[in-house]
């Protein structure tokens, strides 16, 4: 048992005593204040006793962020009934961590032996204190404290101050995050969505909070618009799903939907129960949600959807159709008008494929319905040469008529034969099965006099031509009536002849061909249908020349592709009179004779008076002996007759070529190589056939066919 050491028993010795003792027991106790991350705490004297009526008081405040951690390495006080003598106690501002005492723990005490004491914030306090007597001479403690950092990502038991998405701890503290698309708020730990501007224009959609089904963002305000065109009426309706933050007693002080409408406003909404239908009779309607920094709640979704003014019904037009076929029409809907296979939509006196209307605001359509026409294709255009035959009594030109071109007989046929039958298609044309919107081509026919030869005279002088029997034959003239050579008609508006017939004399010296000595179109004339070589005949045609193409390789010295091209600026009427001349299929065979036919000079050098013609081997001894030395295209004035060289000779053109200058003077065409600066050119269709007739095809033709001009005295 403890007793009191006081000396004097008497009461004025005992006040005394007492007020001693108090008087040392305040000199004793004190406050030590720590603010290191660490330290080391002991007793008073340690390792001594500690002393008697002591009181020692250690403070220690570490940073925020931190907390502190105190345990002890050495622990030996005096034991008592719940710690009442000596004792070590650990507390922060407002609670009592641990109370230790004695040597080890009992029922009623308890020593720190290996236990770890963590304060909850920055702050600990750590007091030792002793009674009036130590007999036992106790040693006391040795302690140490720390700072350790505080993980609030995983220790934050106040929610108000947890992060909203994302906690990251660092030493010392920690930091707040959000999701994608939220933003942090002021209060750095709050995520807020930024959904101030959200701009509605469709006639239908759906709006909902953000995260929807999920809880959706705190601290956040949410406006939203539907802006449609004037004439619109907006209806709004919740769907089940309806969880707004609530109070019992307040209404929706906490979150809240409002729907404003001009001056109107519906709301606030909130708690669990979805508002009913709002019809807003507007086509501008506005939504605001706003939220606190509590809460988990799901949100809302709402679907909304615009009419207008009801239009009248349609009905479609005669032979036509609208879509889409619809009960009723409101506000904005379209309609297409079209019409069947063959008709086209007729609007204000055009035609036209579709004719679109639409219901105006005030339930009015935007048009009539228009009609529906037949389609009409118009009439044909003309063929040149040609002939139109319709397949009705009336002539129609409405959708699935029928026409028929044919060509002028016999002169003209149709080109590759095709068929000459147009249809008017449901597009407003007129189209062939083979040549689609092209027109048919008439072609001239050649070769085919009507007038038939009854007698052939051979080679010298030869025999008249009966009129009709040559009706390619064309004379080349100047403009005084003076003939000076001949030619062969080609299609329609081409004329074979002899190159050097189309320029002037050149200088033996310097025999290269240029274009100044040429014979100008403008000088000279063709006349086709011609039997007569000065007076007029019935039947004949004088034609102007537009162009003047002589053969690019022709040689004026030796006469070497002496051949030339008459463009004509318009063609002859064909008649039995006037005709082309067909291209050879192939060399003539060996022994074959030839017609040639002109007015050149004949015996006694006289001009015939009308046109003349003989019959002509494609080859002779007579021939072999006057190109004996020459080559085969080379130009000779020998005087050799008519003869002819080996080489087979095809006169498909069939005319005898006149110039007042030369004597007896007969050109036809011979089988020769080609010349080597022109390819070869495929032809465009199967030959003979007269068109088309281009200078470059016609020479190009001779040049497969391995033909040339040659000059015989």
């Amino acid at each position: 048992m403890k007793v009191s050491t006081c000396p004097f028993m008497s009461s004025r010795w005992l006040l005394l005593c007492h007020a001693l003792c108090f008087s040392l027991l305040k000199a004793s106790a004190h406050t030590v204040e720590l603010n290191d991350m660490f330290g080391q705490i002991q007793s008073p004297g340690y390792p001594d006793s500690y002393p008697s009526d002591s009181e020692v008081t250690w403070n220690i405040t570490v940073p925020e962020g931190f907390r502190i951690k105190l345990y002890f390495m050495h622990f030996n006080l005096e034991s008592s009934y719940l710690c009442e003598y000596d004792y070590v106690k650990v507390e922060t501002e407002d609670q009592v961590l641990a109370t230790f005492c004695g040597r080890e723990t009992t029922d009623t005490e308890q020593t720190p032996g290996q236990e770890v004491v963590l304060s909850p914030g920055s702050f600990m306090s750590i007091t030792f204190r002793s009674d009036f007597s130590n007999e036992e001479r106790f040693t006391g403690f040795d302690a140490h404290y720390m700072a350790v950092d505080v993980d609030e990502c995983k220790e934050r038991e106040d929610e108000e101050l947890s992060c909203d998405h994302y906690c990251h701890n660092y030493i010392g503290g920690y930091y707040c995050s959000c999701r994608f698309g939220y933003i942090l708020h002021t209060d750095n730990r709050t995520c807020r969505v930024e959904c101030s501007d959200n701009l509605f224009t469709q006639r239908t959609g759906v709006i909902t909070s953000p995260d929807y089904p999920n809880p959706y963002p705190k601290s956040s305000e949410c406006f939203y618009t539907i802006e449609l065109e004037e004439g619109f009426m907006i209806s709004l309706q919740f769907e089940d799903i309806f969880d707004i933050e609530d109070h019992p007693e307040v209404p929706c002080p906490y979150d809240y939907i409002k729907i404003k409408v001009g001056e109107n406003v519906w709301g606030p909404y909130c708690g669990e129960k979805a508002p009913e239908a709002i019809s807003t009779q507007s086509h501008s309607v506005q939504i605001l949600f706003r939220s606190d920094n509590s809460g988990e709640n799901r949100g809302w979704r709402l679907s909304y959807r615009a009419a207008g003014n009801e239009c009248s019904e349609l009905q479609p037009p005669d032979q036509g159709k609208i879509e889409p076929l619809q009960a009723k029409y409101f506000f904005k809907d379209q309609v297409l008008v079209s019409c069947d296979t063959g008709y086209k939509v007729l609007k204000d006196d055009v035609e036209m494929d579709t004719f679109q209307i639409e219901c105006l605001k005030d339930g009015t359509w935007s048009n009539k319905i228009p009609t529906c026409k037949m389609v009409d294709c118009g009439v044909p255009a003309e063929l040149e040469h040609g002939l139109l035959t319709f397949s009705s009594r009336s002539n129609l030109t409405t959708y699935a008529s029928e026409v028929t071109y044919s060509c002028q007989q016999p002169y003209y046929r149709l080109l590759h034969n095709v068929s000459g039958v147009y249809t008017c298609s449901a597009q407003g044309i007129w189209t062939n099965e083979v040549l689609g919107r092209s027109l048919p081509t008439c072609i001239p026919e050649c070769g085919l006099p009507k007038f038939s030869r009854t007698l052939m005279a051979r080679i010298f002088n030869g025999r008249p031509v009966q009129t009709g029997t040559a009706p390619w034959i064309a004379m080349l003239s100047h403009l005084n009536e003076q003939p000076f050579c001949g030619g062969s008609l080609l299609g329609s508006r081409w004329v074979v002849t002899a190159a050097h017939c189309l320029h002037q004399s050149l200088d033996p010296k310097d025999s290269i061909l240029r274009h100044e000595d040429l014979i100008s179109p403008s000088d000279f004339k063709v006349i086709v249908g011609k039997h007569w070589r000065l007076r007029s005949d019935e039947n004949e045609q004088r034609l102007r020349v537009k162009r003047v193409i002589p053969h690019p390789q022709y040689k004026p010295s030796t006469f070497e592709n002496d051949v030339a091209l008459l463009e004509l600026l318009a063609g002859p009427t064909l008649n039995h009179f006037v005709m082309p001349i067909c291209l050879p299929e192939e060399p003539p065979a060996e022994g074959a004779m030839v017609i040639v036919s002109g007015w050149g000079k004949q015996f006694l050098h006289r001009f015939p008076e009308m046109l003349m013609e003989a019959l002509i081997p494609q080859h002779c001894s007579m021939c072999s002996v006057a190109y004996e030395s020459l080559h085969s295209w080379t130009f000779s004035r020998k005087r050799a007759g008519l003869d002819m060289p080996k080489a087979p000779i095809l006169f498909f053109f069939n005319f005898y070529l006149m110039n007042i200058n030369f004597q007896s003077m007969i050109y036809g065409l011979q089988w020769l190589p080609p010349i080597p600066s022109l390819p070869p050119t495929t032809l465009p269709f199967p030959t003979p056939s007269p068109l088309p007739f281009t200078s470059r095809f016609i020479f190009d033709y001779l040049n497969i066919q391995k033909i040339s001009l040659v000059y015989i005295e």
